[in-house]
């Protein structure tokens, strides 16, 4: 890009360069750059620069866009921003294929996930039910009230959880669980009758960067070589 032409201006000449391009002022919008149009390309910031980019890439109207790590570096807000630009783009009919090392972002974005270790796809599906997020149990985490213990909790019969609850380093319970409403219900209740609060609660599933872990240590693992044997020590003689 040019850095001493403005924000219209260098849409305007690369939408020059294709036969039906978009209109450049439905451009700057969708890009979120229309208080920026007549800002020269040297005093955009970073996340602006960001979006002009793919304001260029938009200029020509494609039906497919690539976009690689587009949000790379970006604070939260930016992140935030940036993720509603590719919203607009797939609500527009457009096929975005983005690659990306934020698995939230992907979570938030994709229709479809392709998850790549070793340059291989290990999985393949929706958001929700890639690696059978769908179907993994249900996590209930929280700190033990003062005074009480993992034994106090009720039972894990009565919990319907999969595991027995377990305390962790960072002083919190896990509850795993595939009834989570009534595991939550008996949580709630057994700390009501303790006249007690569960500080800390979160109710959740395994995120897309849990599955991604899980899968990738899995395949790490049966990718290891099996032990080898130590190597032989050559001799020698010194001279």
């Amino acid at each position: 890009m040019d850095r001493y032409l403005t924000v219209a201006e260098t849409i305007r000449m690369f939408a020059g360069y294709y036969p039906h391009p978009r209109p450049v002022d439905e451009v700057i919008h969708l890009v979120g750059l229309d208080a920026k149009r007549d800002e020269r390309v040297l005093k955009l910031s970073g996340g602006q620069q960001r979006r002009l980019d793919v304001a260029i890439a938009l200029a020509g109207d494609p039906e497919l866009l690539f976009l690689d790590e587009p949000t790379t570096g970006f604070d939260p807000s930016a992140r935030r921003e940036a993720w509603d630009v590719v919203k607009d783009l797939a609500a527009l009919g457009k096929t975005v294929l983005l690659t990306t090392h934020y698995m939230e972002e992907a979570q938030a974005l994709a229709d479809r996930v392709a998850l790549i270790s070793g340059g291989r796809i290990v999985a393949e599906g929706t958001p929700s039910d890639i690696g059978g997020r769908d179907t993994a149990s249900t996590r209930i985490r929280f700190a033990l009230p003062a005074g009480l213990t993992v034994a106090d909790l009720p039972p894990a019969a009565v919990l319907a959880v999969t595991s027995a609850a377990v305390l962790g380093g960072d002083g919190l319970v896990t509850v795993e669980t595939a009834a989570p409403t009534q595991a939550l219900h008996e949580l709630t209740g057994w700390a009501l009758r303790h006249d007690a609060a569960l500080g800390r609660l979160t109710v959740d599933r395994p995120s897309l960067e849990d599955i991604y872990l899980d899968l990738t240590a899995a395949q790490d693992a049966a990718a290891a070589p099996e032990d080898a044997p130590a190597p032989r020590r050559r001799m020698g003689r010194r001279r």
